[in-house]
């Protein structure tokens, strides 16, 4: 009978950029709310507000991971059917920055004209789209580093800001197991991915056992520090006018 795990290991290969100084965001996703969905660019958001995308395989345990973080049973839909969602999701946060759930990749049944739509939008929303600040990329720790993950690195990572990859479903695992899954994802992206080390990070994860969750939310909290930190300083007082004789 296979040993369940007493213990969990969950660490990161990158940093991310230096964010000395500034206090990070805690709790980044608790109290969000859904704010719009997005089936093509004309659709997205125009505020301006800093955007952190959420992307995976389908069944790969994205909408699971959102909902443990969020700390709500049903923010994003758990669907039975993969790859039955094919729009962006937006939801706010309480530091006002916006959650974008992005579609399940890698379902076969997917209409071929859906997914060429798809593709093409995805792949210019993670390299052009100027208020995303970072991307969560969720990989089953079982089926890491698929062809399809490592497009998804392919279209972000020249953008030069920060991945955070959660490895989920490590309840699965044993420790052992759990340590050898984090340490050949890590010699992947070391070998394969070196000029971003800096800005790659990974963890293990599980939405289930509630592992991993205080890591995620510091690497996220992060990214969203420079902005809580702008939008707490309060506006300049306007100059008293002066009047004739002062």
């Amino acid at each position: 009978m296979r040993r369940k795990p007493t213990a969990y290991c969950t660490q990161s290969v990158g940093t991310g950029p230096s964010l000395a100084g500034k206090s990070a965001v805690t709790h980044p996703f608790h109290h969000a709310e859904f704010l719009t969905t997005a089936a093509d660019w004309h659709q997205l958001p125009v505020d301006g507000a800093p955007e952190v995308a959420f992307a995976g395989r389908s069944n790969a345990g994205k909408s699971s991971a959102i909902n443990a973080l969020a700390q709500r049973t049903r923010l994003a839909f758990v669907s039975k059917t993969p790859g039955r969602t094919q729009n962006i999701n937006f939801f706010r946060l309480r530091s006002g920055a916006l959650l974008a759930d992005l579609p399940g990749y890698g379902y076969a049944d997917v209409p071929a004209a859906v997914r060429r739509h798809w593709q093409h939008f995805i792949a210019r929303y993670l390299a052009e789209r100027v208020p995303l600040t970072g991307l969560v990329l969720v990989m089953d720790a079982r089926r890491p580093m698929t062809d399809l993950d490592r497009q998804m690195l392919d279209w972000f990572l020249p953008s030069l800001r920060p991945t955070h990859i959660l490895l989920t479903k490590a309840d699965k695992f044993t420790v052992a197991e759990q340590r050898r899954t984090l340490a050949g994802v890590q010699r992947e992206l070391t070998r394969d991915y070196a000029a971003h080390a800096d800005r790659i990070g990974v963890q293990l994860f599980s939405a289930t056992k509630k592992i991993g969750l205080a890591e995620a939310e510091q690497a996220v909290g992060d990214w969203l520090a420079p902005f809580a930190a702008a939008a707490a300083v309060p506006p300049a007082q306007k100059e008293r006018p002066r009047h004739q004789g002062e």
